[in-house]
């Protein structure tokens, strides 16, 4: 999706003065064993689909609000910084 503003387009997750692809990753899956013991537990406490939970895990899907909302029910102990961090593209040359 492309944001048109003022005849210039913003790509979404895009730093516009470094021109850096920002994106957003997940401790959750390291956290789900010792809690949840396997995805579909994680899932159900999550209130999301087992199959978004395996789309996220192997990059397939982004992760986007119903999944950082359910990721905060699940882990109720655990900020939002323990949970996820914001990582530069693998494919950004800018560093």
């Amino acid at each position: 999706m492309t944001i048109e503003k003022k005849d210039k387009k913003i790509e979404p997750n895009v730093n516009t003065a470094t021109g850096a692809v920002m994106i957003v990753k997940t401790r959750v899956f390291e956290l789900c064993d010792r809690k949840y013991g396997n995805l579909a537990r994680l899932a159900s406490a999550m209130g999301i689909s087992v199959s978004q939970i395996y789309r996220v895990k192997e990059g397939r899907r982004s992760i986007n609000h119903k999944f950082i909302v359910g990721a905060a029910l699940a882990f109720p102990s655990r900020s939002l910084d323990e949970l996820f961090y914001i990582a530069a593209d693998a494919a950004d040359k800018t560093n």
